[in-house]
């Protein structure tokens, strides 16, 4: 069990951090220009926080460190549609129907 001071201090620092982390941006550049290199760099940054929140879900979801095979094979489905039809949100709808289809099947 955490003691309270040590989880209220944790929960507090996060979120000073993450306010500060934010302000930077927007509070000291908010009504300037950005160069064109952090504009760029900032556009990927969904595609890069998706995947490394989705990956642990699919990696470390099964039994004795094996991937769920349902987990695996819609995350695959994801990545396959993803990559023929550009679209997001095809995508997402067709991994997220894989996975209730097989843990309906397999459950």
């Amino acid at each position: 069990m955490i003691p309270d001071a040590t989880l209220w201090t944790v929960i507090v620092g996060l979120g000073l951090g993450s306010f500060f982390l934010r302000f930077g941006f927007m509070g000291f550049v908010g009504d300037r220009e950005m160069p064109a290199w952090l504009l760029r760099h900032l556009r990927y940054t969904a595609v890069a926080i998706i995947p490394a929140l989705v990956a642990p879900i699919v990696v470390y979801s099964g039994e004795d460190g094996w991937p769920d095979p349902a987990r695996f094979c819609a995350a695959i489905i994801t990545v396959a549609v993803g990559l023929i039809s550009k679209s997001f949100f095809t995508a997402i709808i067709a991994g997220a129907v894989t996975l209730y289809a097989l843990l309906f099947l397999i459950g």
